[in-house]
């Protein structure tokens, strides 16, 4: 229900009767800013806030026969307002409606997609506390490296996605941006103050200075950003896909009653979630280069961003705000399993420890190069042989002159990896005190 809410929302943003709806109440504050200048009566401004509607296939009549999208809203919105409507798009062009209208569009996109990164730091929050000490294996060129935990790698994830909010908070902010200045931005036939009056009504902040149209390096700004953050799910969803292969399996995607795999083989449970969100992340950042292609128009203004701009505003923010509730869900019902990270990290039979070995030695006074050769030759024994590293490193001399065998079994352990583990949590704002507190 949340998913399918959350997708409803976004999708009515873009919807044409929202576009003409913006369309309709920017020209009925113009005429009202006007009214409040002086410039136009009174009297024929509340009669446009009264009177001023459209009907869509009216609208959609016109323009099969003017070819252009707002002087066939404009007749027939003077249809039904009659001689005062005399006074609508006065000093107005078409891109006044247009721009406002996006920056309008894209806050109350980012305004939604702000919400779904909050529902999935929550649940990334929840899963990490979850595991905040369930040990498992750090890998490094994907070989095993030294023990992390689980609850480490989400709340990696969590500070990624709180980037993630930064960033399009940043954007939001550059892109609530209205213009209603003119043919070539010079307000020559509308005063700047009626700009002001209706960008303000709005929630946007008026251009400080605009052509024909409000500046494409805004929306460059706001579609990368948007690129980002699906690249972050990309990142994520390919993190997991990793982490589900058979021959790791340390977490899988919820597997429903019912659910097929493959169409051919019954016993298929395939990271199909990771993979399609994946693939929409490649859709996004496509989006992202034609946003930046945008950038560079013709003067003051010419046509070639428009038919764009249809496509990848609301294909991209609509993706995204799916990519996210997909993703909340996926962090939500992930199935862990720390007895197969327990076996992973079993399997390196202690070669996880050679840097700690390799630094005890050096503190107890060994040269770093005679430290690092005894215990790689320790470690390459263990590579061939079938026994745990702390049993090479017992019969080594150089090891042995510097440490007891009980020692060298308290260095085989994972624990001093995890010492710090409450204190990133604390600095992550994960959790709310430090353990000496």
């Amino acid at each position: 229900m949340i998913e399918r809410y959350s997708r409803a929302a976004m999708r009515a943003l873009w919807t044409e009767e929202a576009k003409l709806n913006h369309w309709l109440e920017i020209e009925i504050l113009a005429c009202e800013g006007m009214a409040q200048l002086g410039q136009i009566p009174a009297e024929d401004a509340r009669e446009i806030r009264a009177k001023a509607t459209y009907r869509i296939a009216e609208v959609h009549e016109n323009e099969k026969r003017t070819q252009h999208d707002v002087l066939a809203f404009l007749e027939e919105v003077a249809v039904h307002v009659g001689p005062a409507g005399r006074h609508i798009h006065r000093g107005l062009t078409s891109s006044d409606l247009l721009d406002t209208t996006i920056a309008l569009q894209l806050v109350a996109s980012a305004d939604l997609l702000l919400k779904d990164l909050a529902a999935l730091r929550e649940a990334v929050a929840v899963r990490a506390r979850e595991h905040k000490f369930t040990p498992m294996m750090g890998r490094s060129h994907g070989i095993h490296a030294e023990p992390i935990t689980y609850g480490l790698k989400l709340a990696l994830m969590y500070d990624e996605f709180r980037r993630a909010e930064e960033r399009l908070v940043e954007a939001r902010r550059h892109i609530a941006v209205g213009k209603l200045s003119g043919a070539v931005g010079t307000h020559a036939h509308l005063d700047p103050r009626v700009e002001d009056f209706v960008c303000r009504k709005l929630g946007l902040e008026p251009a400080a200075l605009s052509t024909q149209i409000i500046q494409r390096d805004r929306h460059a700004h706001f579609m990368t950003t948007l690129a980002l953050i699906a690249t972050s799910i990309d990142r994520w969803a390919t993190e997991f896909r990793h982490l589900q292969r058979t021959e790791v399996l340390e977490v899988e995607e919820y597997f429903a009653a019912g659910q097929k795999g493959s169409s051919a083989m019954p016993h298929k449970r395939n990271p199909i979630l990771g993979e399609r969100l994946s693939g929409l992340a490649r859709v996004i950042r496509g989006n992202a280069v034609a946003a930046l292609e945008n950038v560079p128009l013709w003067h003051e203004r010419d046509i070639s961003h428009s038919s764009v701009e249809r496509i990848i505003f609301p294909d991209s923010t609509t993706l995204l705000d799916y990519m996210l509730v997909k993703l909340t869900d996926m962090v939500a019902h992930q199935i862990v399993y720390p007895e197969n990270m327990k076996a992973n990290l079993d399997r390196s039979k202690g070669l996880i420890f050679s840097q700690t070995l390799l630094l005890a030695l050096t503190d107890a006074g060994l040269a770093r190069r005679d430290a690092y050769e005894a215990v790689q030759s320790c470690a390459m024994a263990c590579w061939r042989g079938t026994e745990q590293l702390p049993v090479y490193l017992k019969q080594n001399e150089k090891v042995t002159s510097v440490f007891t065998p009980e020692q060298i079994d308290e260095l085989c352990s994972p624990d001093r990896h995890f010492q710090y583990v409450h204190d990133t949590f604390v600095k992550l704002g994960l959790e709310k005190q430090t353990l000496l507190a």
